[in-house]
């Protein structure tokens, strides 16, 4: 706008050589930019703005032309129809008092420079054709207005479908957390209820395991059946722990390339057939965190999916520094069709017949909690790639 009031001063001064007050109107268009540095400065940080600020930056711009106009002829300006610019504005975005008292205001300052204004003197001849500088200036006033109009309007337009992006986003998000309530109340009632099973099965595999100590092969198997055992009894109390538990007081600290060695140690546990080599490219000893469970549960549950999916043709590349985790798991299956792409990720959506769909879920979530993000997608030849990035913030240590 600043520019267009310097630019519509130069041409109606040197083009249409016509006598305006240059000084009061420097000094005008001055405050309105420092106005608007101020204001730039003061809002270009806040994610929104009040109706109320908006409205006053816009009563601002109206004020301007106003004094801009009286200085160059008033009403009979062509440039005064760009009083309509920030009514257009106000009307499109605001609510509706806010539209009908930006009309009540540009109407009372359109009626004000009908009487009170400075009238315009051609520099040279007045029987030289002011009339046809009038035309002139009616045509590039409606050149500029169509310009401004269709500049501003496109603007709020890509605002607006911004803004219900994030209202959708926001949506989901509301809808996954109240999946993940429920899936924390039943895991906390399942846990309870399979504590005491558990705690039966280890003592008849403990009792089994002395029985059959002549027997070697009998009493690795009772061992393995043992250990996994123990497993679930430790992922039930994990799960039975008090909630909101701080990780400062309860978390352990690692560097990071330690906590994934140790990630995929645990998980070799449970998948001992899976040949899995890691690749890792970064600093060892790793940047210090603090250990997260659930987002070992998140990997725990990307490394199962992929060796469900090609059990022999599994890799993990791993990527970091003191800001950031890039990992990368790749494997061979058949990799998603269309309807799988579009769907995977949401809850109780799976392409295993026997699969709860939670999986993905829970791990799409621990990792948006962190502050990072998954996307996940076919390989070329086969297979299908999951690609982790997660900022290392949260997880960091505090020094």
């Amino acid at each position: 706008m600043i520019l267009c009031y310097l630019s519509a001063a130069a041409f109606t001064s040197i083009k249409l050589q016509m006598h305006i007050p240059l000084l009061p109107l420097i000094i005008v268009i001055s405050i309105y930019g420092a106005i608007n540095i101020i204001s730039w400065l003061k809002l270009r940080h806040r994610p929104a703005i009040a109706i109320n600020i908006f409205f006053l930056q816009l009563l601002i711009d109206v004020v301007t032309l106003t004094i801009i106009l009286y200085f160059t002829g008033g009403s009979t300006n062509p440039f005064v129809s760009l009083l309509l610019l920030p009514l257009v504005i106000v009307a499109a975005t605001a609510p509706r008092h806010y539209a009908w008292g930006m009309a009540a205001i540009t109407i009372a300052c359109y009626t004000l420079l009908m009487f009170f204004f400075a009238p315009l003197h051609s520099m040279g001849d007045h029987q030289s054709g002011d009339f046809d500088q009038h035309i002139v200036g009616m045509w590039f006033s409606f050149l500029l207005g169509v310009g401004l109009i269709v500049f501003f309007v496109v603007k709020l337009a890509d605002s607006l479908r911004e803004r219900e992006q994030t209202i959708n986003e926001a949506r989901e998000k509301a809808l996954r957390d109240e999946h993940l309530v429920s899936l924390g109340t039943f895991a906390a009632g399942a846990a309870h209820e399979l504590s005491t099973p558990l705690a039966t099965m280890a003592v008849i595999t403990k009792e089994l395991q002395n029985d059959l100590a002549d027997h070697p092969e009998m009493t690795e198997q009772t061992r393995m059946l043992r250990e996994q055992i123990n497993r679930c009894k430790q992922t039930l109390t994990q799960i039975s722990a008090r909630a909101g538990q701080s990780r400062a007081e309860g978390g352990i600290q690692q560097p990071l390339d330690s906590y994934l060695n140790d990630v995929l140690q645990q998980w070799r546990l449970m998948r001992p057939a899976v040949t899995l080599q890691p690749q890792w490219y970064g600093a060892q000893p790793g940047p210090q965190i603090v250990v997260d469970d659930t987002l070992s549960q998140a990997l725990t549950s990307i490394l199962n999916n992929a060796a469900d999916a090609s059990p022999q043709q599994i890799e993990i590349i791993g990527k970091w520094d003191n800001k950031q985790l890039q990992l990368e798991i790749n494997d061979r299956g058949a990799g998603l069709d269309e309807i799988a792409q579009a769907w995977i990720g949401n809850a109780f959506f799976t392409t295993k017949k026997e699969g709860q769909g939670l999986g993905v879920f829970l791990a799409h979530a621990v990792i948006e909690r962190l502050g990072g993000h998954i996307t996940i997608n076919n390989r070329e030849g086969g297979g299908v790639s999951v690609k982790i990035q997660l900022p290392l913030k949260l997880l960091m240590v505090n020094r």
